[in-house]
C-alpha cells in the first residue's frame, strides 16, 4: 500500500506547493486581495470540473483494481478506452458551456454587485477553462495506470508541475523576461501552458515509458459495450459522488461569495490548509483502494477484512497527526499571503483554520473508508448515497440558514460547511463492521 501511496502523497505535497505559491503570487499582484478572491471563487468551479473528471477515473479504479488482481489485461485496456473518451467528452462539454455563459456561471459564486471581483473572475475563467481538456486526458491515463501500481509517472508530473507552474506564474503574473505583467490573466495562462506540457509528458510515458501494460493508440478506438455497461453501474456512481460533492462545494463557496471579500480570501487560505492536512490522506486512500480491490478481485475476502481493520487504525493516527500540524501552522501559514495584511482576513483565517483542524480528524478516517476501502471493495453506491444525503440535506441547508437566516458569525458559518465531517466517520465505522461492503464486480469469462 505504501509503495502506491507514498508517490501519490509526494505528488500531493508538490501539487500543494504549486497551489499555495500560485495563490501567494496572485495575492501580491496589483489587484491584491481582489485578485486572490476572484481566483479562489473561479477555482471552486475548476474544482468541480476536476473532481468530476478524477471521480470518473476513480470509478474506473473500482473495476481495474479487481481485474488487476485477476491479471485480466484485455479487459483493463477496454476500461482505459471507455474512461478516456468519457473524460474527454465531459471536458469539451464543460468548456463549451463556460465559453457560452461565463457571466451567468460566475454570478453563482460571486455577488454581481461586487463588480471589481466579478470582472477579474471573468477574465481569469475565460482562459483557465481551456486547461480542462488536457487535464482530462492526463488525469484519465495517470489515474488508471496508478490503479495498476504504475506510480512513477505521478512523481514525474509532480516535479514538472512544481517547476513549470511556479516559473510560468512568476514570468506571466509579474511580467519578467521582457513580457508584459498580466496579473490574474497571467496566472490563468500559466495554468493552461503547464497542463498542455503535462499532457504531452503523460502521453509519452503511457505509450513509450511504462512496461506494466502494453497500450497502443488504436486500443482507444473501440468501445466494448459490456465494459461500458459495467462502468456505468459500478464506476459512474463514484464519478457522480465526487461531482455532486464538488457541486456542494461550489454552492458553499457561492454562499461565502455573498458574505464579503475578506471571508472569500480567508476561506481560500483555509482551503489551502485543508489541502496540507489531507496530503497523505488521499494518497493512502488510493493505495488502500488498490490493495483491497486486488484482494476482493481474487476472492480473498478474509485478507480484505484484515486490510480494512489495519487501514482504519492507520488513518485514525494519521488524522490526529495532520490535525495537529494544521493547527500549529495556522498563523505562520496565513502570514505568507499578501491579503493577511488586512487584520480582518488574518483574524478570520486563524479562527476558521482552527475549526478546520478539529474536523480534519473525522475527514481523514472516513476518507480511508469511503475513498479507499469501500470503493476498492466495490461498495461505491453506498458511498454515493451517504455523500448525497449529507451534502444536500444537511450541509447546504445548515450553511444557508446560518449565513442568511440566523446570521451567525462567519466562523460558525464555516463550521456549518464542514458539519458532516463531525459525524460521517461514525457511518463509515459501522458500515465496515459486517460484510455488505464486499462486492466482487469482475466478470469470470475471459475476453476473446
Amino acid at each position: 500500500m505504501f509503495k502506491i501511496a507514498l508517490p501519490i502523497a509526494l505528488q500531493s505535497l508538490l501539487s500543494f506547493l504549486v497551489v499555495v505559491v500560485d495563490d501567494i503570487m496572485v495575492s501580491f499582484s496589483p489587484e491584491g486581495m481582489f485578485a486572490q478572491a476572484a481566483a479562489a471563487q473561479v477555482n471552486s468551479i475548476s474544482a468541480l470540473v476536476t473532481a468530476t473528471l478524477t471521480g470518473l477515473v476513480a470509478g474506473s479504479g473500482v473495476l481495474i483494481a479487481q481485474y488487476w488482481g485477476k491479471k485480466d489485461l484485455a479487459r483493463i485496456k477496454q476500461i482505459f478506452a471507455v474512461v478516456l473518451w468519457i473524460c474527454a467528452g465531459v471536458a469539451l462539454l464543460v468548456v463549451a458551456v463556460l465559453k457560452l455563459f461565463p457571466t451567468s456561471i460566475v454570478g453563482i459564486v460571486i455577488d454581481r454587485q461586487d463588480t471589481q471581483i466579478t470582472g477579474l473572475a471573468l477574465s481569469y475563467l475565460g482562459i483557465v477553462c481551456l486547461s480542462y481538456i488536457p487535464f482530462a486526458i492526463s488525469a484519465a491515463l495517470v489515474g488508471m495506470l496508478r490503479t495498476m501500481e504504475v506510480v512513477r509517472i505521478t512523481l514525474y508530473i509532480a516535479v514538472y508541475a512544481l517547476v513549470s507552474n511556479i516559473s510560468l506564474n512568476y514570468i506571466l503574473i509579474f511580467g519578467k523576461l521582457g513580457l508584459p505583467a498580466l496579473g490574474i490573466q497571467g496566472a490563468a495562462l500559466a495554468t493552461v501552458l503547464a497542463r498542455l506540457g503535462e499532457m504531452i509528458l503523460v502521453l509519452l510515458y503511457t505509450f513509450k515509458g511504462q512496461k506494466q501494460i502494453k497500450i497502443r493508440p488504436r486500443d482507444f478506438l473501440v468501445i466494448n459495450r459490456e465494459i461500458f455497461r459495467d462502468f456505468l453501474f459500478y464506476g459512474l456512481p463514484v464519478g457522480i459522488t465526487d461531482a455532486q460533492w464538488a457541486l456542494v462545494g461550489v454552492l458553499k463557496v457561492a454562499i461565502i461569495g455573498h458574505l464579503g471579500g475578506a471571508f472569500m480570501a480567508a476561506n481560500n487560505i483555509a482551503t489551502a490548509m485543508l489541502n496540507l492536512g489531507t496530503l497523505f490522506t488521499f494518497g493512502l486512500a488510493g493505495g488502500a483502494a488498490v490493495v483491497v480491490g486486488k484482494a476482493v478481485g481474487r476472492g480473498d475476502y478474509d485478507t480484505a477484512r484484515e486490510y480494512s481493520k489495519t487501514i482504519q487504525i492507520m488513518f485514525f493516527v494519521v488524522g490526529l497527526i495532520m490535525a495537529g500540524i494544521v493547527y500549529l501552522l495556522r498563523a505562520p501559514f496565513t502570514s505568507l499571503y499578501g491579503s493577511s495584511a488586512d487584520p480582518e482576513v488574518y483574524a478570520l483565517s486563524l479562527q476558521i483554520i482552527a475549526i478546520l483542524a478539529v474536523t480534519l480528524i473525522g475527514t481523514t478516517y472516513h476518507a480511508s473508508c469511503f475513498v479507499g476501502i469501500n470503493r476498492g471493495a466495490g461498495d461505491s453506491r453506498f458511498v454515493a448515497l451517504v455523500d448525497m444525503i449529507c451534502g444536500w440535506l444537511i450541509v447546504l441547508p445548515m450553511t444557508y440558514l446560518a449565513a442568511f437566516v440566523w446570521k451567525w458569525p462567519l466562523p460558525m458559518v464555516f463550521l456549518c460547511t464542514r458539519i458532516d465531517q463531525c459525524f460521517k466517520w461514525i457511518i463509515a465505522f459501522f458500515r465496515l463492521r459486517g460484510d455488505k461492503w464486499i462486492k466482487n464486480v469482475t466478470r469470470e469469462s475471459p475476453v476473446a
